[in-house]
């Protein structure tokens, strides 16, 4: 909206008016979610029957297991998080090397790989996980057909899930940081060269302080992205089950209190490191 345009009070009313019910029709869900977490009853329905922290808390003593307690929910957790931290890992690494490519080299090419990079975002995530495990699963069929030698790192589990989801996330990572390197004066680079460092030390002193905020921005939405990710990630886990693909078996034998508890741990734990991010964005910026 350009604010210099006059705008009658009508107006203003109703755009007010639409942005309240866009916000409502964002939260609502979320708050009814929270909100179910502590009903005192074994649905997350109503009535309300009164409030409780047993879906958090209860150690299955009194026939309920809490969120904290359930050993389930726990280990799904703790391989969210170490499958977030791969992904997060190498999509950031990738992101600045690709950043590197795009805004400072030409080479004949360029254009088309610059569409090649950004394919993953326009193929539903469903597809994309299907081609993968279609794709290395038939490889590594292939190689112990030939010559008897089991590639376990391309079948369904952990390994595939991280190579499944840097697909993507490597995109939205190299499109951050390749936004702020385009911002980068390169003849800060030059004076630094001129002063007698060597490109890589003109790197690591002058071109990676400048471009921190963004690999940390970068960083925390492919942990975020990682971490919530459902449809790549159903299509290439193993044993080792995530936090979401568990949440989902769980929902499919009936729908507990005990995951809106995890929905609402989850939703805070999310929210805190999006205003950590913020904050140190905003300060940066400073």
């Amino acid at each position: 909206m350009i604010r210099s345009v006059p705008r009658s009070r009508w107006f203003n009313g109703l755009y007010l008016a639409y942005l309240i019910a866009f916000f409502i029709y964002l939260a609502l869900p979320l708050l009814v979610t929270a909100t179910f977490a502590f009903n005192d009853a074994p649905f997350p329905s109503l009535p309300w029957k009164g409030a409780t922290l047993d879906w958090f808390i209860a150690d299955g003593s009194d026939g309920r297991t809490g969120f904290f307690h359930d050993s389930g929910l726990l280990a799904a957790l703790w391989v969210s998080v170490k499958i977030a931290f791969w992904v997060t890992l190498v999509s950031v690494a990738l992101g600045c090397g690709n950043a590197v490519l795009f805004e400072r080299l030409d080479f004949r090419g360029k254009e088309l790989l610059y569409l090649l990079l950004l394919l993953p975002l326009v193929i539903p995530g469903v597809i994309l996980g299907v081609s993968i495990l279609v794709f290395y699963s038939g490889m590594a069929n292939e190689v112990s057909r030939a010559w008897a030698v089991e590639l376990d790192l391309f079948r369904p589990g952990t390994p595939l899930v991280v190579m499944g989801q840097v697909s993507f996330i490597t995109t939205l990572s190299t499109l951050v940081i390749a936004a702020r390197l385009r911002k980068f004066d390169p003849q800060l680079e030059e004076a630094a060269l001129n002063l007698g460092a060597t490109p890589l030390v003109a790197w690591f002193t002058v071109t990676l302080p400048w471009l921190l905020p963004a690999i940390f921005g970068a960083a925390a939405m492919a942990f975020l992205m990682s971490f919530e990710n459902f449809n790549t990630t159903v299509m290439l886990t193993g044993s080792d089950t995530p936090l979401t693909v568990a949440l989902f078996n769980r929902l499919r034998e009936g729908s507990t209190p005990v995951l809106n508890a995890a929905a609402l741990v989850l939703m805070v734990a999310s929210a805190l490191l999006a205003a950590l991010v913020l904050r140190r964005g905003s300060g940066s910026n400073a």
